[in-house]
């Protein structure tokens, strides 16, 4: 199984549970007001810590939200994986790809939407969590594609690597968060006729 690790900096003491607590307050605050206009300042009030404490566990407020970031994108590949396992072809697999990613994706800019502003900060400034989520949506499609060629399923000519970024194109108005806000309204029936497209020309 495909393994999410993002890269999330950070400094000082491995104490978990400060951190947690500097995690748990940073959400709030961050959901509450929106990443670009809370600072690191706002989080040591909100739980009674100077700044300069914070900043021995986190380097920067960048750090504080790549590891939330990273969090909340790791759910989404997680549950992604767990959909897929489900899938009865490399077909199937897809599909479930596909859909879970886009559905996942979707319910974070409606349930939860400063948060997803945050994963967009992130996509847009290639922070090392959505680096990570990228690379990790990548490996996974690839070992679909090879499941695929290995069945009979889909087509061995054009090289995996060509195929996957050519895919991962098509994928991207509907599982990236600097494009998904634009193409909600094409919901939910775009992505399931993009992906209907893709398998016909992954047809041998």
């Amino acid at each position: 199984m495909t393994t999410f690790t993002p890269d999330a900096p950070a400094r000082g003491p491995a104490e978990h549970a400060v951190r947690d607590q500097i995690i748990a307050a940073a959400h709030q605050c961050f959901a509450r007001y929106g990443y670009a206009k809370t600072t690191v300042a706002d989080l040591a009030k909100e739980i009674g810590f100077s700044k300069a404490y914070i900043y021995r566990f986190f380097e920067s407020k960048q750090a504080i939200g790549e590891e939330i970031c990273g969090s909340r994108l790791e759910k989404i590949i997680s549950e992604t994986q767990d959909s897929i396992e489900k899938g009865d072809s490399a077909t199937d697999c897809l599909r479930r790809m596909f859909k879970s990613l886009t559905t996942r994706s979707a319910d974070l800019f409606f349930h939860d939407r400063k948060i997803y502003d945050i994963t967009a900060h992130s996509a847009a400034e290639r922070w090392g969590s959505s680096e990570a989520y990228k690379e990790t949506v990548r490996e996974m499609l690839a070992e679909i594609i090879k499941l695929g060629r290995e069945s009979g399923e889909f087509e061995r000519k054009t090289p995996l690597d060509e195929t996957c970024r050519a895919i991962l194109y098509a994928m991207m108005p509907f599982i990236d968060p600097l494009h998904l806000e634009r193409n909600l309204d094409l919901l939910p029936d775009a992505p399931q006729e993009v992906v209907s497209l893709i398998l016909r020309s992954l047809a041998p």
